[in-house]
């Protein structure tokens, strides 16, 4: 793939059940409070290391508020080596009203 794919919740939930990796690239606040189930949150200080550690060859759904700015990030990832990225289309606002048990907070410290 050299591009990345707009998909659905429902195509990325059954990717999800596949091992695809979810990453989240809102506001940090804002992914604590709450977040699609496992995904990892993705910024520009912890992009490096992610892609980094990453398997290039696996699934990648990309994340954002509703489903714009996880486009911008999904080339971007293209671009760095990865092979399999997907922007999820409505981004987690769609997410949630679609699966609402598949989300998760942060555990207060």
């Amino acid at each position: 793939m050299t591009e990345f794919k707009r998909i659905s919740p429902q195509e990325a939930q059954t990717l999800r059940e596949k091992g695809a990796v979810v990453v989240d690239i809102r506001d940090p606040q804002v992914y604590a409070e709450l977040h699609i189930s496992g995904a990892k949150h993705l910024d520009n200080h912890s992009i490096a290391d992610f892609i980094r550690a990453a398997d290039l060859d696996a699934p990648l759904i990309v994340a954002c508020y509703h489903g714009n700015s996880s486009q911008s990030a999904a080339a971007y990832l293209v671009s760095q080596g990865f092979s399999d990225v997907y922007s999820l289309d409505g981004g987690f606002e769609l997410w949630r009203a679609t699966y609402p048990q598949e989300t998760s907070k942060i555990a207060a410290e």
